[in-house]
């Protein structure tokens, strides 16, 4: 992803809340790569994901016309929720660590079990990070 004039502010540095706007297309992507299809299971009442929890550790900030890129790895898999670590870089420079727990919730919103597929899906990318 590319910062843009529109994600920082009157210095160049990009706005803090657009870390979880990138972190958010990331997770997105994954889910596709993963084969859930969320809008398919949202619109026959079936669930959705929500973020519950996010906690970001920010270390350098990301400037207009910098390059990121954003690693995403799932450390754990619950019944009703995943936890996804986030890392945002420029080249190998560590920017921001971003901790978020994605619950699913059924349409009146309360946690719910996932799909046993989507937990599939899950487990099979579930690591350890080792940085």
């Amino acid at each position: 992803m590319r910062v843009f004039f529109e994600d920082t502010d009157l210095s160049g540095i990009a706005y803090h809340a657009n870390y979880l706007k990138w972190c958010e297309r990331a997770r997105s992507d994954i889910l596709r790569l993963l084969g859930i299809d969320q809008r398919k299971a949202h619109g026959a009442g079936e669930g959705f994901y929500a973020v519950s929890e996010a906690n970001i550790k920010w270390r350098r900030p990301a400037m207009l016309d910098d390059v990121l890129k954003v690693v995403t790895t799932c450390d754990a898999v619950r019944a009703a929720s995943c936890n996804m670590i986030q890392k945002i870089y420029r080249d190998d420079e560590l920017l921001a660590e971003v901790d978020i727990v994605a619950a699913f919730l059924s349409s009146d919103g309360r946690p719910k079990r996932q799909p046993a597929e989507w937990r599939e899906a899950f487990e099979t990318f579930v690591q350890k990070d080792t940085e």
